[in-house]
């Protein structure tokens, strides 16, 4: 299929906006964090990251053929790595037009890119439930950038002033 170059550029600045939240989301985790198990069927940050790497190296294979089943890795960090350097991979097949994708660009958006997106949150939420909430802020200004998808990301551009790590949820809206 021939690929649009703004939609190219979108979901390559989707792939940025994924390592971003990942990075947010383990950024001053506790040494544990990794292996924290919240019930006994749900999966650690450690199996996240693990299921992340495999939907982007999935992702690749329609660009590439053949099939992506990573084997386990021992630590969180590895794992982060290795999913850092598969969203570099696949930024480098969106931006390369010589390659062919069996899907839409929409349908990369919609199936796996997305699901890791689900993902990425549920890490976040697993900081929450283990006690080390992530610091909220307005990912609109957030320093998203397309070209990096590793795991040096940018701090918060505008971090939630009012945000403190023992405040429950607030209501949607403005905080006055």
């Amino acid at each position: 299929m021939t690929a649009d170059p703004r939609s190219r550029a979108l979901l390559r600045h989707f792939l940025g906006a994924l390592a971003y939240r990942l990075q947010k989301s383990l950024r001053g985790a506790p040494p544990a964090f990794g292996d924290f198990r919240a019930a006994p069927l749900v999966r650690t940050p450690h199996e996240l990251a693990w299921h992340l790497t495999g939907l982007i190296g999935y992702a690749r294979t329609f660009f590439h053929g053949g099939h992506y089943a990573p084997p386990p890795v021992a630590t969180l960090e590895e794992e982060v790595a290795r999913f850092h350097a598969q969203l570099a991979l696949l930024s480098s097949d969106l931006d390369d037009p010589a390659l062919a994708c069996t899907l839409t660009d929409e349908q990369l958006l919609q199936g796996p890119l997305a699901d890791a997106m689900t993902h990425v949150g549920q890490v976040a939420m697993l900081r929450r439930l283990a006690g080390a909430p992530v610091p909220s802020e307005n990912f609109i200004h957030a320093r998203v950038d397309a070209a990096n998808v590793g795991p040096a990301q940018a701090d918060p551009a505008a971090p939630d002033r009012w945000w403190r790590p023992d405040q429950g949820p607030l209501p949607p809206g403005p905080i006055t």
